[in-house]
């Protein structure tokens, strides 16, 4: 049985490690990094089959994709506290020539990270490649893939959406923030994403949705949607979060999406999340 307590000590430790990145650089984006916690944590840390070692090709291991890649800070610390690279990594985030760069990118060579991404509407597709590679393959490993709901008023998402159920890609489980917000207010003022569970069911998936900031139900509804994997019907979960969950002034506002706290800020946001591994130090010297 997966240890709840322990993956929630992880997550707290990993809300540290966004709310000191983002202070550090003076920019960055911590609003959807903090609701996606939690989610991060247990693919990290309980669901996937995964090697910290890293290999591009990941074959024989369940590979993730970051769609949404702004929110880069979540993604860094849960691939340093899960063994790809140095924690004290973590201190170089968004300084120039370090690998940790504001969105992720892949000719700096950092593992954990196959594709670069941020320019949103494009990790479906890369998934969905994948995840066709992996039964060519005979690899029956899974692929999972985030993409945020603002993301979601790109075209391309749903060219991807009917490509996979047109050619039953039942090896993939998308997980869509569904926290409600983007970088210029709530969806529903900037372009309504409207009836969302009935417009992926149109399109031919598999829908589960789940709050995202409980732990015990991230992991059962994760568990429900493998199970559902492999039946010629590819698989979504709306997963529903507070943009800045974790950080009471950040909680439920678009106007943390990209915005870094001011020092007192940070105390204040530190002072709310228990650290339970250790935080790094700054400068970093690797």
């Amino acid at each position: 049985m997966p240890n709840i307590q322990e993956l929630q000590r992880i997550a707290s430790q990993v809300r540290r490690d966004i709310i000191r990145q983002v202070h550090y650089a003076t920019c960055g984006h911590p609003g959807a990094s903090l609701g996606c916690t939690d989610l991060l944590t247990a693919l990290y840390f309980e669901v996937m089959d995964h090697d910290p070692s890293f290999n591009m090709e990941g074959k024989n291991e369940d590979l993730f994709f970051l769609s949404n890649g702004h929110i880069s800070p979540v993604w860094y610390s849960i691939l340093a506290r899960s063994g790809y690279f140095p924690v004290a990594e973590l201190a170089t985030f968004r300084k120039l020539n370090a690998r940790l760069q504001g969105h992720p990118a892949t000719h700096e060579g950092l593992p954990g990270v196959r594709i670069a991404s941020g320019s949103l509407g494009q990790g479906l597709s890369v998934a969905i490649g994948t995840a066709l590679a992996k039964k060519l393959d005979g690899d029956d490993k899974l692929i999972y893939v985030l993409t945020g709901d603002g993301e979601l008023q790109e075209g391309q998402v749903w060219e991807a959406m009917m490509f996979a159920a047109h050619h039953k890609v039942d090896n993939l489980v998308a997980i869509v923030d569904w926290n409600g917000q983007q970088i210029d207010g709530p969806n529903d003022e900037v372009m309504s994403l409207g009836d969302l569970p009935g417009k992926w069911k149109s399109f031919g998936w598999e829908v589960l949705e789940m709050d995202g900031n409980n732990m015990e139900e991230v992991l059962t509804v994760l568990a429900q949607a493998k199970s559902k994997t492999g039946n010629g019907i590819p698989v979504v979960i709306l997963m529903k979060t507070a943009m800045g969950y974790g950080v009471d002034f950040m909680a439920g506002t678009h106007h943390w999406h990209g915005k870094a706290p001011n020092a007192e800020q940070t105390e204040i946001a530190l002072a709310q999340l228990e650290e339970t591994l250790g935080d790094y130090t700054y400068p970093y010297a690797g």
